[in-house]
């Protein structure tokens, strides 16, 4: 198990040479923190540390231009970007390419207190190269006060619609723009109504199925009847949380960072009556399979103070933060146990089905060309749900593009 996988880049172990394995100064990447938790967590490192400060450098909130980021000053071999937080798709490609520093031995990380799946999506050739910082899992939010009793079937939902023409406002909404949620919410209706986007050794496109086409269609179904808004095709995670917590759809499916800005910010209308509940399956007594979300943080090989680096990612994974992350942001913690933590679930009574949702997850395609995987299904899914193509011609050409994209990558 080398410093870098398969197909990547072989100057991998020389360039981590030219970082160094010392203590000081390290700055910390991530996208925009909507919900303020970083900084304090940073500035409690801070206290205990003087001699080994860590600066947060912020970037934007859109996933795709973080990636770019990273992209860029990793190929810039940047030792300012010491620890950078990485959304767990982007794992392998990055592993592969041999940027980020695999954690084995001196940089060997504890997980037996992990929720598995968060490992395994920081795991690239049976080698871990990032430490789980948050997870995630989709969530339906509902109105309570219109719909006292969730559905439990994407057909139950569908049939609920009338309920919102009552009330003159939007049925149903994910995240539907041309970016990588659409990719998540395309993956998780595909995958909950039993299809599968790659095989299991990620060299496959597996999109030329019923079952996958069952998914997609749901969807588009959902866009030609009105029950899905046409405007959710410019919906990201913010303008969907917006549109609920304006009181203007009925079902809103999320992430749990919604539920405590759902509750606490001063615009909101929903404080009192929204509920949470696991994401709808295709049939009855099956949840819905949402895509595995959350984040890691990895030690760039550049970095020149990896001591200081391997010790604040495991600070971020410390019973401590992982609870403030929770507390203050909703942020899904790594921490198996804080699921359980009755102190905890009478504060978010969403977290056992939470715990469900992330235990049940389907990660999105995991493979090295992420990037072009999820362009092929972007690119055909959204002309499928805006009109301008059907579903089977969407599939079909999905099917190439993710097909042309793994095979011309090996």
């Amino acid at each position: 198990m080398g410093a870098c996988g398969g197909g990547g880049d072989s100057g991998g172990s020389a360039d981590a040479a030219k970082g160094g394995n010392t203590t000081g100064p390290i700055t910390y990447v991530q996208g925009k923190d909507n919900s303020g938790i970083v900084q304090p967590a940073i500035d409690k490192w801070n206290a205990a540390h003087p001699d080994q400060k860590v600066t947060l450098k912020e970037q934007t909130d859109q996933a795709d231009q973080q990636h770019d980021d990273l992209v860029q000053n990793f190929q810039a071999k940047n030792a300012d970007y010491d620890v950078v937080s990485v959304d767990n798709i982007w794992t392998s490609e990055f592993a592969a390419k041999g940027w980020l520093q695999p954690l084995t031995g001196d940089y060997s990380l504890d997980t037996s207190t992990l929720l598995p799946a968060t490992v395994t999506a920081e795991t690239y050739n049976k080698t871990l190269y990032a430490a789980p910082t948050t997870s995630d899992g989709g969530l339906l939010y509902y109105r309570k006060d219109l719909v006292p009793t969730p559905p439990k079937t994407w057909d139950e939902m569908m049939s609920m619609c009338s309920i919102a023409k009552q009330n003159g406002i939007d049925c149903y909404a994910g995240q539907y723009a041309q970016y990588e949620g659409l990719t998540v919410n395309v993956a998780e209706a595909i995958n909950t109504f039993g299809g599968s986007i790659l095989s299991e050794d990620g060299k496959t496109a597996t999109l030329d199925t019923p079952e996958a086409k069952a998914g997609l269609d749901a969807l588009v179904k959902g866009f030609q009847d009105g029950d899905i808004p046409k405007q959710a095709t410019t919906y990201q995670e913010e303008q969907g949380r917006q549109s609920f917590e304006d009181g203007k759809l009925l079902f809103l499916r999320n992430w749990p960072y919604v539920y405590s800005l759902a509750k606490t910010d001063g615009s909101s209308t929903v404080k009192e009556t929204f509920g949470v509940a696991p994401l709808p399956g295709a049939t009855d007594g099956k949840t819905g399979a949402s895509s595995l979300g959350g984040h890691a943080a990895g030690i760039s090989v550049y970095s020149d103070h990896k001591k200081t680096a391997f010790e604040f990612i495991k600070f971020l994974q410390s019973e401590e933060i992982q609870k403030d992350w929770l507390t203050k942001g909703s942020a899904a913690p790594v921490i198996a146990s804080l699921y359980d933590d009755p102190t905890l679930v009478q504060q978010f009574p969403y977290l056992p089905e939470l715990k469900t949702s992330i235990e049940n997850a389907v990660p999105r395609p995991v493979t090295p060309f992420y990037p072009a995987v999820t362009k092929a299904i972007q690119d055909n899914a959204f002309s499928a749900l805006s009109g301008s193509k059907s579903t089977d011609a969407a599939l079909s050409d999905m099917q190439k593009s993710v097909q042309n994209a793994i095979s011309g990558g090996q």
